[in-house]
């Protein structure tokens, strides 16, 4: 089953979906990073996304950020934007795998917003893999929808009226 329609991308239905997981870099940000004097590493987001995420929430749909950065403003982003992060994530698909089958939830309806080749394992193994325009172009090649939005540039904004509108 495609989640899909032809025009309007729509999911067939609601049950179609059972979470939405978004790999961090490159999806809520740019993938740059600005790096002080004292080595704090700091990045850029868009706040569209935070429109995005609680445009899912609405609908009641579970979110998670799956990232294998380690650094703390990952964790920052995620608690401003009330969703459950995994961060430091090495094995992503085996890690996914893991969530879904504790939470009960289908990996075959699970959206997956990623945007490099860490994120390939993982994307083959789940229902509706989805990429921003600027994706590594094996990903973009898996992709059953490409965000028009570049990484940073409101993905989940983009992602959520897809979804929803």
């Amino acid at each position: 089953m495609e989640l899909f329609n032809s025009g309007r991308f729509r999911p067939k239905s609601q049950n179609d979906i059972a979470a939405v997981v978004f790999d961090f870099d490159g999806v809520f940000t740019d993938n740059r990073v600005i790096v002080s004097e004292d080595g704090t590493e700091s990045v850029i987001c868009n706040r569209a996304d935070g429109l995005g995420i609680e445009m899912l929430r609405a609908k009641k749909i579970p979110l998670l950020i799956l990232s294998m950065e380690t650094n703390p403003v990952v964790v920052a982003r995620s608690r401003k934007l009330a969703v459950e992060v995994l961060h430091g994530i090495r094995n992503k698909k085996e890690t996914l795998v893991a969530y879904c089958r504790e939470k009960g939830i289908d990996i075959q309806k699970v959206v997956y917003v990623g945007n490099d080749l860490n994120d390939y394992e993982v994307m083959k193994t789940v229902g509706y893999p989805v990429a921003p325009c600027d994706a590594h172009p094996k990903i973009r090649y898996i992709a059953k929808l490409l965000i028009q939005k570049k990484g940073g540039d409101g993905v989940v904004k983009e992602l959520a009226e897809k979804l929803l509108i």
